[in-house]
């Protein structure tokens, strides 16, 4: 790990301006929510539509010249694709922009709900959650070394050490059909919201109101549940790198959510800029 905590630079599209308290610029900090998010949301732009696309993916922050950074290094992102998708088209042929970065421009988003806050007021509650935006530009991954590290990649971020519990490398066909993104990512922010409800002074001087409605966090969290074996699965035990990886990723999630609703925020300023 890096000896000081690294920061993207704020830019005017990365920048949390409605309550910047709950803003991060870590790289450690965003980082770590899109390496534990399930689904990655990627936005970009398509030649003669009105609108952008939203596509939900699966990715991990990683690289390839450094394999032991950790995530509060540098980092890119991986995306895992389809070699003739539209995203892998358009990156593949992407003329580089105005700034002079190579590939397409797109945008990353990832989201954790930890908690449900129940206040006194519908106008009160909330979630506990932790987001992160990425802003970056995608190059398809040509270099077949860089390609399967991507892979292994990805596919331990599914579950911990699935990759060489498999048949592996994959094959001629297989690694044909799957293309690999790598963004190099320019700027990037979090937004974190942990803590108990937070209601206004009059309503909690409400004999009343106190008397008939409860407040508080209902933590929210993943649950890995009993596997399932396959029609032709022929292992009577469950192997135990799943074992284990289930049972510590049921018990982080849980804490997480629990610690989330008893991690005070902090003090929000008087004004906010929507």
């Amino acid at each position: 790990m890096p000896s000081v905590d690294l920061e993207y630079p704020t830019k005017p599209y990365s920048k949390v301006n409605r309550y910047d308290s709950r803003a991060s610029y870590s790289l450690e900090t965003i980082h770590q929510i899109v390496n534990t998010c399930p689904i990655l949301h990627v936005s970009f732009n398509v030649p003669n539509s009105p609108f952008p696309t939203i596509l939900p993916m699966i990715g991990q922050m990683g690289s390839f010249a450094r394999p032991s950074a950790d995530t509060g290094d540098v980092l890119e992102l991986y995306l895992h694709g389809y070699v003739s998708s539209r995203l892998i088209n358009l990156s593949r042929n992407a003329s580089g922009s105005a700034e002079g970065e190579e590939g397409l421009p797109i945008c990353v988003a990832a989201s954790h709900v930890d908690g449900l806050v129940l206040s006194l007021t519908p106008n009160s509650h909330s979630y506990n959650y932790r987001s992160a935006s990425l802003f970056g530009y995608a190059t398809v991954v040509a270099d077949i070394e860089e390609k399967l590290y991507a892979m292994e990649l990805i596919t331990n971020s599914v579950v911990r050490d699935r990759y060489r519990n498999t048949r592996v490398p994959p094959n001629n066909a297989e690694m044909q059909s799957t293309s690999v993104l790598r963004v190099r990512i320019t700027a990037g922010s979090a937004k974190i919201r942990s803590g108990l409800p937070s209601d206004e002074k009059a309503d909690r001087e409400d004999e009343e109101l106190l008397n008939r409605v409860w407040t508080g966090v209902v933590p929210v969290h993943y649950t890995l549940g009993e596997p399932i074996p396959g029609p032709y699965n022929r292992l009577e035990k469950l192997p135990k790198y799943l074992e284990e990886y289930r049972a510590d990723f049921n018990r982080d999630a849980r804490d997480i959510a629990v610690e989330a609703a008893m991690k005070p925020m902090q003090p929000a300023k008087a004004k906010h800029d929507d």
